[in-house]
C-alpha cells in the first residue's frame, strides 16, 4: 500500500533524492521547501502524486499550516522526515551570535515545529513514523563544527526523548545519522563563520582528514531509507555511511573508561 511521505527540505540533496525513491515506487510525496520552484520539476514527472508546498520550517505556524495541507490533501501522513537544515562551519570563537542563533532555529526549532505538528495528526490515526535526520556528529564532535554539533547533540536528546512518549500511540521516532556525503552539504548549502587566523592549524588539520574515501555516495542511501520506512519495528537510531559505528565505538570507549576511573569520586559525590 501506498504511503504518504512528508519530507522538509525536498529541494536537494538527500531530501530530493529520498523524494524522487518514494515517488518512484508508488508512494505519494509531500515536498517541502523554501524556494517552490525548485519543486516543479517533481511536480511535472510525478504530477498528482506529489504535494509541494513552500516552507520555512524555522516558521512555527507555516510548519502547523503545511502538516494541515498535508493532512487535506491527502487524508494522513504515514511518515515524516525532518531533512530542513544546514553546516555552520567555524570555532566556536568565531561563531557569532545571529550565526548560532540561526543554526539552532533551522536544525533544532524547525524540526520541533513540524514534529509538534505532526504529532496530533498521527496520534488520530494511531500510527506514524517521524524520521529526525541527525548526523555522527550527533555522536561525537569535530572541530569547526561546534554549533552544528550542538545542534543535533539536541536533536538526539529531543527525539530520544520523544520515543519515549510517543510509542503508546503507535508513533515511532527514527534518528538518521550520516556521515559525510558527497551533496553540497559542506558547499553552497554551509554556512561560514569569520575565520580567526588563530584557528588556522586547527581548520587546517581538520581539513587534511576530510580525504575523499570517507564521503558516501548520496545515492547509496535509498535502499536504507526505503527499509526503514518499511519496516515494522524500526530502529531509534541508524547510521548511514560505514564512519560512524566504529567511530562512535572508540568514542564510547573513552567515555567508559574515563567513567571507570572517576567512579569513585562519582560515587562519593552521591553523598550517601
Amino acid at each position: 500500500m501506498a504511503k504518504i511521505i512528508f519530507i522538509t527540505g525536498a529541494s536537494r540533496g538527500f531530501g530530493r533524492i529520498w523524494a524522487e525513491a518514494f515517488l518512484k515506487r508508488g508512494d505519494k510525496v509531500v515536498a517541502t521547501a523554501r524556494n517552490l520552484d525548485t519543486l516543479k520539476p517533481l511536480s511535472q514527472q510525478y504530477g498528482s502524486a506529489v504535494l509541494p508546498l513552500q516552507l520555512d520550517v524555522t516558521d512555527r505556524k507555516a510548519s502547523f499550516d503545511a502538516i494541515s495541507k498535508a493532512k487535506e490533501h491527502f487524508g494522513k501522513i504515514d511518515v515524516v522526515i525532518n531533512n530542513a537544515g544546514y553546516g555552520l562551519f567555524g570555532a566556536i570563537e568565531e561563531t557569532s551570535e545571529q550565526e548560532a542563533r540561526d543554526q539552532f532555529e533551522a536544525n533544532v526549532f524547525g524540526l520541533l515545529w513540524v514534529t509538534q505538528a505532526a504529532l496530533p495528526v498521527m496520534r488520530a490515526q494511531g500510527h506514524g513514523h517521524i524520521i529526525q535526520v541527525s548526523s555522527i556528529l550527533g555522536i561525537f564532535t569535530l572541530p569547526t563544527l561546534g554549533i552544528y554539533n550542538a545542534s543535533k547533540f539536541a536533536v538526539e536528546g529531543l527525539s530520544e526523548t520523544l520515543a519515549t512518549e510517543v510509542k503508546g500511540f503507535g508513533i515511532d521516532i527514527t534518528l538518521v545519522e550520516p556521515n559525510g556525503f558527497s551533496t553540497d552539504w559542506g558547499g553552497a548549502s554551509a554556512a561560514h563563520s569569520k575565520p580567526l587566523p588563530e584557528y588556522d592549524g586547527i581548520r587546517a588539520a581538520f581539513q587534511e582528514g576530510a580525504t575523499p574515501d570517507i564521503f558516501g555516495v548520496p545515492e547509496a542511501t535509498v535502499n536504507a531509507i526505503l527499509q526503514l520506512v518499511d519496516t515494522k519495528n524500526p530502529p531509534l537510531r541508524l547510521f548511514l555511511g560505514k564512519v560512524g559505528l566504529p567511530a562512535a565505538k572508540q568514542q564510547y570507549a573513552e567515555r567508559l573508561a574515563t567513567w571507570e576511573e572517576w567512579a569513585d569520586v562519582a560515587n562519593a559525590a552521591h553523598g550517601k
